[in-house]
């Protein structure tokens, strides 16, 4: 059997292991093939030579991170042992990752490989299909990268919209003036701004329309010129919806289209726009698609599993 051994040097083996061996048995959990024990600063493992080169590899990677972070926890731990981009991962300086300060300084940076090919995506195109489960920061980046645009006058106004399709879209039968109806809709959007803008700035960049929210609908007959405009939520438009969306854009403005395939709430006769336009827009020059998954979900790491659970389910029908 082959024996590797591995020596915390520059760490405090307490903060790597975790309180009760919680990311010790974390790491275990991820290679029940391999024979692992750990005592003071030191590792050894047991097991077949490929999976003890990638152990090797990951844990050195798992030290680095700790070393800059000084704190790692087991969804942290996790995150990296489920990625296949360590090594990708580490050529992930903060300089690359950063995107901006936000609320009392908060440093608002990308936080996997995924969400970084998003970034330089968003830098080098025009319209951009970010897709993926829930929890995957697919929007909240889009946003940071709106928000950012916006702070370094590139463009004059963002839009973030999306449709209220539980709200029937038309909004009509709902008490209240537009933002009292629109509110609940779009509250993942208001929230994510809360944490880049103050409240008081933000509240008259929404006075004065130099950040606008509002349902799909109203972007009807509209010319987007100078701006950063955002469709959440993009699964649940239809043909014409996504159509009508697109062709919206003006000068010198980027179009970021969030969505979730696996999770369309449209009736069942209706064909979903963001699916047909990842169809039919595939190769267009101009456009692209980044896709992320499970392994960049930051929630709790339960949803990670309840996403696996599910996408096991979906890919049977």
């Amino acid at each position: 059997m082959n024996e590797l051994e591995i020596i915390l040097t520059e760490i405090n083996p307490v903060d790597f292991f975790g309180y009760h061996n919680v990311n010790l048995d974390t790491i275990k959990s991820f290679y029940p093939k391999l024979k692992i024990i750990a005592r003071d600063n030191k590792i050894k493992a047991y097991g077949e030579i490929d999976m003890l080169n990638d152990f090797d590899k990951k844990i050195k990677f798992i030290s680095k991170n700790l070393i800059n972070k000084n704190f790692l926890n087991s969804d942290d731990i996790e995150r990296f042992l489920m990625s296949d981009s360590y090594i990708e991962s580490n050529k992930m300086t903060d300089k690359k990752t950063f995107i901006l300060h936000g609320v009392k300084g908060k440093v608002i940076k990308t936080k996997t490989p995924n969400q970084l090919k998003l970034l330089n995506s968003i830098n080098k195109n025009d319209v951009i299909f970010a897709i993926g489960p829930a929890g995957t920061g697919k929007t909240y980046t889009s946003i940071a990268m709106a928000v950012n645009a916006l702070k370094e006058k590139k463009v004059n106004k963002i839009i973030l919209t999306r449709p209220a399709v539980e709200a029937g879209e038309n909004l009509g039968f709902l008490p209240g003036d537009l933002k009292e109806k629109l509110d609940p809709y779009m509250q993942p959007l208001y929230d994510a701004l809360r944490n880049m803008i103050p409240s008081e700035k933000l509240k008259k960049f929404i006075e004065k329309e130099i950040i606008q929210i509002a349902p799909l609908a109203f972007m009807r007959g509209r010319t987007l010129d100078n701006a950063f405009v955002i469709l959440d939520e993009a699964q649940n438009t239809s043909h014409s919806q996504m159509k009508m969306f697109l062709t919206r854009m003006g000068a010198n403005t980027k179009f970021i289209i969030t969505g979730d395939p696996g999770q369309i709430d449209l009736p069942k006769k209706i064909v979903s726009g963001l699916k047909e336009a990842l169809t039919i827009l595939d190769s267009t020059n101009g456009i692209d698609i980044i896709y992320l998954d499970e392994k960049d979900v930051l929630r709790n790491k339960i949803v990670k599993k309840i996403i696996n659970a599910y996408k096991s389910i979906e890919n049977q029908n």
